[in-house]
């Protein structure tokens, strides 16, 4: 894909980190930023070599939502242009979310508007203490939108309705206790020591039952018993004749370590 101007890409040994690298208007995405988020996560759901995505930002915050230049823009946009817009940052989004590897978020400083969007999509979050939250839309007279698909799924309705409607900033004690993020870190050295744990604890499990647990998830989630319980049978059937399921149970009845896990 074309040289990046907006993220930072490294890679090893299969975590790829990627960093939102606009520090200077506090990570705020941009029509640039959101396709070249699109390019780099199909390029690398196409790798079988990538096993963890560790989405985080530079400088002092994580994401302050939309750019205000970008969102300047958009004040004398028609409708259709809104449209051709908003479709291409709701796929940002939708690629985020079905990305088959697993995708750690580091996050910290604050993450605004559309940040908590993409703090919504990781599948682990992790973020300092003092790391502030807010969902200000409403603030500008506009709406959550594109990300709030991805926002209830995590905080469920009766906590969306609190932060929507009042656009509220909360702490990260808060966004734990809502299901916002998973783990609070003290300081920048606890919070790259538990993302380094969480990558650790993902890489010694089967790349593709990680893959097909994000599926099962996607797919059993808001389904009634009836709808996803055949899908679920046909998935633990196919999982274990699989050849990854087979290496991994013989492994563990044998006592020794999974082909998947470094010797």
């Amino acid at each position: 894909m074309p040289e990046l101007q907006t993220l930072r890409v490294t890679e090893d040994g299969g975590v790829v980190t990627v960093s939102l690298d606009r520090s200077e208007v506090h990570n705020a995405f941009n029509d640039r930023m959101i396709v070249e988020m699109i390019g780099l996560v199909e390029s690398l759901a196409s790798r079988d070599d990538v096993r963890v995505m560790v989405l985080r930002g530079e400088g002092p915050n994580f994401c302050a939502g939309a750019d205000l230049n970008w969102m300047s823009q958009m004040v004398s946009y028609s409708r259709e242009e809104n449209l051709r817009d908003s479709t291409e940052l709701a796929n940002m989004f939708r690629t985020l979310d079905s990305a088959p590897f697993p995708i750690v978020g580091r996050i910290h400083g604050a993450a605004i508007g559309g940040g908590v969007g993409l703090v919504a999509v990781c599948d682990i979050v992790i973020a300092e203490e003092g790391t502030k939250f807010g969902l200000s839309e409403v603030k500008l007279g506009i709406l959550p939108a594109v990300i709030s698909p991805y926002v209830i799924a995590k905080i469920g309705t009766t906590n969306a309705r609190a932060l929507f409607l009042t656009g509220e900033r909360f702490g990260a004690g808060r966004a734990t206790q809502i299901g916002l993020i998973h783990r609070i870190a003290s300081g920048p050295e606890d919070l790259d020591r538990f993302v380094a744990e969480t990558v650790a604890n993902l890489l010694t499990s089967g790349p593709q039952a990680v893959t097909e647990c994000k599926k099962l998830i996607a797919h059993v989630a808001g389904r009634e018993l009836d709808e996803s319980v055949p899908y679920t049978v046909e998935a633990i059937a196919a999982r274990r004749i699989s050849e990854e399921g087979q290496a991994g149970m013989r492994a563990f009845l044998e006592k020794r370590k999974a082909p998947w896990i470094e010797k």
